[in-house]
């Protein structure tokens, strides 16, 4: 019987999947590999009644530059006795091809190791896929996807920015990203707002929704110094992850909540909450200015590839091949600051926990420390000028709230 892989994608939806279905598909079937995808990610695997598809060439061809993703995906995150051996003997299948986040690397590991115990030597080899840019890839390797995200958000928010400007408002965005801010902050920056705010900064201090909303304020009224009446801050909803229950339910917003105490931030405009707690402290503050709120979500996931990214993930999608035929297994394939093909085992990457390591943004680095020296915020030598628009300036004061 002829010898196949599958394929699969778990998680959510980020630009450049399609390629990488793609290019891994041209190149095992050039190798005289049969390539099988499978629909509704481990869901779908372990089903009885799973959907599938033959990838050939044509298909390949058909979709390598398309956003979104050919094969259906799923979160769904199989405990070790829904493992069931028979697709792969059925088939004949050397390889799982898994194409997602940390949590479905994870999965396909566990999943080769089940099938070891089965007599099947089936290898296992993950693509990291996440616009969130939080995988702990090599330094100043991106995650797929993260790019042309990066590139969609710039475009909405140059557009928000000169609303602001034209109608001299200020709007409040918030762009997606789990724990780390490297979406809100690369956006932010290339679209020169005036303020950003990531978990991160708050190295020094716990966060809160209250310091938030001051930093919110403390741009505005900077502005107001600079007589510019109007600008756009961003915050990355990762933020939310560190509120406490406490803090949330203070602000009178009704959350639902996840099996891990955390709030269903899919389920909510982080924008619309954020702005109207700006306007709440505005109000209270006599400030006359008005907010708007702004979502960078689910917008930016399926957005068609960029070059960067349709590049990347020809050569992800190659290196899978390359991998394999190394013997490789249980691995992400990557790529060297050199640009080389490299596998990174998922047991150099968990954390003692085992969890896999999230990569944060460094904000000790030249390149982010440069872009916060050059946000509007109030400082010492403001103090007193601040006074016209606030009572008490000095709680408003940029590197007093961080504590920096």
């Amino acid at each position: 019987m002829q010898e196949a892989i599958a394929i699969i994608c778990g998680g959510g939806p980020a630009p450049g999947i399609n390629n990488v279905v793609s290019t891994t598909a041209r190149v095992f079937l050039k190798n005289e590999y049969r390539v099988i995808g499978v629909h509704e990610g481990f869901k779908g695997l372990l089903s009885e009644d799973r959907q599938t598809v033959d990838i050939d060439f044509e298909f390949a061809d058909r979709i390598f530059h398309q956003g979104g993703s050919a094969l259906k995906m799923s979160r769904f995150k199989p405990k070790d006795t829904d493992f069931d051996a028979s697709f792969f003997k059925q088939h004949n299948v050397r390889l799982l091809v898994s194409i997602g986040g940390d949590d479905t690397a994870s999965t396909a590991a566990r999943l080769a190791d089940y099938l070891q115990t089965q007599d099947l030597d089936v290898k296992s080899i993950h693509v990291p896929k996440t616009i969130d840019n939080d995988l702990p890839l090599p330094e100043g390797v991106p995650t797929f996807g993260y790019q042309t995200a990066k590139e969609t958000g710039v475009t909405l928010g140059n557009t928000v920015y000169e609303d602001a400007r034209t109608s001299q408002n200020w709007f409040v965005m918030c762009a997606m990203g789990r724990e780390a801010g490297h979406l809100a902050f690369g956006i932010g920056a290339a679209c020169h707002f005036p303020m950003i705010i990531i978990p991160e900064i708050f190295n020094k201090t716990a966060i809160t929704i209250d310091k938030i909303v001051r930093l919110v304020i403390s741009s505005i009224v900077k502005r107001r110094l600079m007589h510019i009446r109007y600008g756009v801050a961003m915050i990355s909803e990762g933020v939310f992850h560190f509120l406490e229950k406490s803090d949330l339910e203070a602000t009178g917003i009704q959350f639902e909540y996840d099996a891990h105490g955390h709030p269903e931030l899919n389920q909510v405009s982080k924008a619309h909450i954020f702005n109207q707690l700006v306007m709440r402290k505005i109000k209270e503050l006599k400030l006359d200015q008005k907010s708007r709120p702004v979502e960078l979500g689910y917008a930016m996931r399926c957005a068609r590839p960029i070059g960067f990214d349709l590049s990347y993930t020809s050569q992800l999608g190659r290196g899978v091949y390359t991998l394999f035929k190394a013997g490789h297994t249980k691995c992400m394939v990557s790529q060297s600051p050199e640009k080389d093909v490299i596998p990174l085992y998922l047991d150099d990457l968990r954390d003692a926990n085992g969890r896999i390591k999230t990569r944060l943004v460094n904000i000790n680095s030249h390149k982010v420390s440069t872009v916060y020296e050059m946000l509007h915020y109030l400082t010492e030598e403001d103090i007193e000028a601040a006074r016209e628009f606030l009572p008490n300036p000095e709680e408003f004061v940029f590197k007093r709230i961080l504590e920096w």
